[in-house]
């Protein structure tokens, strides 16, 4: 059984306890990340911007890491200046599909190190081409010759 006191103890306490859990709620409604205004606003300024700047680079260099990494890397500055700003989590799901959706429409066609493939020029490759050929015909000759020499001596 409670006691008067503690039951006047609760009574006294209950606004405060109630006070304090809709001011929780209120802080997370006025502090938490808008989702929607969020993923509008990467996509008007930090879409545009990197949309700009990659037309100006012309698409046979999309895959040149060298030209493209400033661009990159000011297409994420913008996206977590954005979220500091609506106080968002950064990185997060929206950051993540974004940045996918990014991946899939301007650098799909890239190799994973970020280096465009291409042949080495022939200076370079005639020699790794003709060097094992020429010594495997070599050791081919040699061990015939030598073969043939070991029957006329025993």
């Amino acid at each position: 059984m409670l006691s008067l006191r503690a039951v006047k103890q609760r009574r006294h306490n209950l606004p405060f306890v109630l006070t304090r859990e809709a001011a929780a709620q209120h802080f997370i409604a006025a502090t938490a990340c808008q989702e929607a205004d969020y993923g509008a606003m990467i996509r008007h300024y930090c879409l545009k911007e990197f949309q700009h700047s990659m037309e100006g680079i012309g698409q046979r260099l999309w895959c040149d890491w060298d030209e493209t990494v400033g661009t990159y890397g000011e297409l994420t500055n913008c996206t977590a200046l954005i979220a500091e700003k609506l106080d968002c989590y950064w990185p997060n799901r929206l950051v993540d599909e974004f940045f996918v959706a990014v991946h899939r429409q301007y650098f799909r066609n890239c190799s994973p190190s970020g280096r465009a493939l291409h042949d080495p020029p022939n200076g370079v490759l005639c020699p790794f081409i003709v060097l094992p050929v020429l010594v495997t015909l070599l050791m081919t000759a040699l061990v015939v010759w030598r073969s043939k020499r070991s029957e006329g001596i025993v």
